[in-house]
């Protein structure tokens, strides 16, 4: 028997998995509308397992658009929204098309800020001033793959291949 006695920090899932969420939270566009993006993928902690339902949801966001998605029983989200278009920064260059990503789960006391890009964008990718904050060997992190019709994102909180988190 387990004698763990968990703090409210670590008992987040009721809220995660239903109070947050409404109809539609999960796109910011219908799917198969012009320049809609479906983008999947899991939310795994620091020993590789999945950060499932209720127990975990993210948000995308970037301009006018915003999309919430928790995960399922296998940790897997799903959200479909515009891909943005990359924008030219006044004396620091043109940033890659991206989108902000917060992680919401247990055992986080706030949420993990994180960035997806798009694995269309090389050349602009290359270019874009804050991946070049991140070390050559993390940025693959924080590009999404392409996976048939969407673009697949993990999301490692720590250990072997974690994301690479912004400071909020």
């Amino acid at each position: 028997m387990d004698d763990t006695v968990l703090s409210p920090s670590q008992t987040p899932g009721p809220m995660y998995g239903f109070a947050l969420m409404f109809e539609g939270s999960e796109r910011t566009v219908d799917e198969g509308s012009l320049g809609a993006v479906a983008i999947e993928g899991r939310i795994l902690d620091g020993d590789g397992e999945p950060v499932a339902y209720p127990d975990a949801l993210i948000e995308v966001w970037r301009g006018e658009q915003w999309a919430r998605s928790r995960t399922d029983t296998e940790g897997t989200y799903r959200v479909v929204v515009s891909k943005p278009d990359a924008a030219e920064l006044a004396d620091v260059g043109i940033e890659a098309p991206y989108l902000n990503v917060s992680v919401f789960a247990r055992g986080l006391l706030r949420a993990a800020q994180t960035r997806l890009y798009f694995p269309d964008e090389e050349s602009a990718n290359a270019e874009d001033p804050v991946l070049q904050l991140v070390p050559p060997d993390r940025r693959h992190t924080l590009v999404a793959e392409r996976s048939g019709d969407v673009l697949r994102f993990d999301i490692h909180l720590q250990g072997v291949g974690e994301t690479v988190f912004f400071e909020s």
